[in-house]
């Protein structure tokens, strides 16, 4: 994933971030050295702008599809309260093992329920409403995501997309992923149930606020 902004803009982000958990940075660690795709796991100012989007919405029920290692959804399950669920989705079960693994270790990690499958199943499964919508998967299910979800996320409520400007892709859409990406951000754009803006942070955050 090319970067947005340089390097250093990147790191003086992070430095004026309030910093993760030491468990948090274990986890980016282990990722770094253990995932094949390191990548794409969202780093410290996405993790901490997810967490306080689940503060500032009061959430307590929460769908992330897309889980990978588990550092967003520890982020955001700690911002939930005590009797808060996250429901996070994936397909891997290398990261989903790494996933448990630190959930096992966090006092967050009982908020949380791994659905093991591809999201087009396991998503019927989450009856609503829901608070927040977290969509970081397989970047041709965003659309049939967003149709699935937005009717379950309460008036109020939020539909957060990462990886909306892709690099810069968006602009010359050139293959299957980025012009499914270039269908969600224009569907959500012309949808009278949400207000949204598209965000530069990392590679795109479009918010989706459900009216």
């Amino acid at each position: 994933m090319k970067s947005l902004v340089s390097p250093e803009l990147e790191d003086y982000a992070a430095r004026h971030t309030t910093p993760e958990p030491e468990l948090l940075a274990e986890l980016c660690a282990a990722t770094q050295a253990g995932m094949a795709l390191p990548q794409m796991q969202v780093g410290l100012v996405e993790g901490s702008f997810l967490k306080m989007l689940v503060a500032l919405t009061s959430a307590r029920r929460v769908v992330e599809i897309g889980m990978f290692t588990g550092y967003s959804a520890l982020m955001m399950a700690s911002a939930l309260p005590p009797d808060g669920r996250l429901f996070t989705c994936d397909v891997d079960p290398e990261a989903c093992a790494m996933a448990r693994s630190f959930f096992a270790r966090s006092p967050h990690g009982e908020k949380i329920e791994i659905l093991m499958g591809p999201a087009k199943e396991t998503l019927p499964r989450i009856p609503g409403p829901v608070d927040l919508v977290f969509i970081d998967a397989d970047k041709t299910g965003y659309p049939h995501y967003y149709d699935l979800m937005v009717e379950k996320v309460r008036p109020g409520g939020l539909l957060v997309f990462d990886n909306m400007l892709w690099s810069g892709e968006v602009l010359n859409p050139a293959d299957e992923e980025t012009r499914a990406l270039v269908a969600t951000a224009r569907r959500v754009q012309d949808d009278p149930r949400v207000e949204n803006v598209l965000l530069t942070i990392r590679d795109g955050m479009l918010l989706a606020r459900r009216l």
